[in-house]
């Protein structure tokens, strides 16, 4: 039997396709969907929090939004189960139930059905309401919609206590656990690279004065204004900065060599990056997304090659 040759185009074919296989369903330790698990509820409730106070004066009978307006804002075939809340009791009762659904996330009790309960929620409060829909917002229903693909609750949830002791053997790595983190992972590089584009069509990002106008934003977490006006070149260096971060982490994720590394950089970078921005829970919501790929503890079934 003679050796296929090197250059072969078919063995080339076949070691993407195996890359491909093993990047989405290589079995993965269920741990790191868990901690974003977590995270991502602890997110939900802070921000469902923050809906609570104005609930009945945005949506509630006569409210600012009428259903109307907000299924003209809405995406082509966005729905909400909050259009059938027609009054404040009912209203309240819906939130109470989406609230109930991310404190059962958090916890990891019914943890898939509790992720896919939040996911169809959440999504239907923001279509509720799409004007006021913040960046956000949209990253943790993402964040969601992955948790409900895989099995978020084999490990650090009431569901995992009570299968170890009702003498459950510990649960395998699982295929699909690896599709939502794939996920995540495809998600993560795809919101940044959006960002980076919307950034680099302004003058200001390219100039060095991104930073001085984000700044000056009523939503501002911090004044950095006196330092930009004491000093340019810290204020372009802010701005080239945060675009110089987006663009290696969207790439770097991608690379084995450097996954782990940028991923960690991405825990504090992002937060940072979200409060220089006005939006801090955004940044927050970007860093859960690098969870996974931080390997911020240790795992022997956790990492996998990544496409080079």
């Amino acid at each position: 039997m003679t050796s296929r040759p090197v250059d072969d185009p078919s063995s080339e074919t076949a070691g993407i396709g195996e890359t491909w296989t093993r990047f989405w369903f290589a079995p993965a330790d269920a741990r790191p969907l868990a901690v974003v698990r977590i995270l991502a509820a602890a997110l939900g409730l802070l921000l469902l929090w923050s809906y609570a106070g104005d609930l009945k004066a945005w949506f509630g009978p006569g409210g600012m939004i009428p259903q109307d307006v907000a299924a003209e804002w809405r995406p082509r075939f966005g729905f909400s189960l909050f259009d059938q809340a027609t009054s404040a009791a009912a209203l309240q009762i819906l939130f109470v139930a989406t609230v109930v659904a991310f404190v059962a996330l958090f916890l990891g009790i019914g943890s898939r059905i509790a992720a896919l309960v939040s996911a169809v929620l959440w999504a239907s409060l923001l279509h509720r309401g799409p004007m006021l829909v913040g960046p956000a917002d949209d990253c943790l229903a993402v964040l969601l919609w992955c948790l409900a693909v895989g099995p978020c609750g084999r490990a650090l949830s009431i569901d995992r206590c009570l299968t170890e002791r009702a003498g459950g053997r510990p649960l395998p790595a699982s295929a699909w656990a690896r599709v939502s983190l794939g996920l995540l992972q495809v998600y993560a590089s795809a919101i940044t690279v959006a960002a980076v584009l919307a950034q680099l069509r302004g003058d200001t990002w390219w100039d060095g004065t991104a930073a001085w106008w984000l700044a000056v934003r009523a939503s501002r977490v911090v004044d950095l204004t006196p330092l930009y006006a004491g000093s340019e070149y810290l204020m372009n260096l802010v701005t080239h900065a945060i675009v110089a971060f987006e663009i290696l982490f969207s790439l770097g994720l991608w690379f084995s060599a450097t996954q782990r590394t940028i991923a960690r950089i991405g825990l504090v970078a992002w937060p940072l990056v979200g409060i220089l921005a006005g939006e801090p829970l955004w940044g927050v919501a970007m860093a859960i997304f690098a969870v996974p790929l931080a390997e911020v503890w240790q795992s022997g079934t956790s990492r996998h090659v990544q496409p080079e």
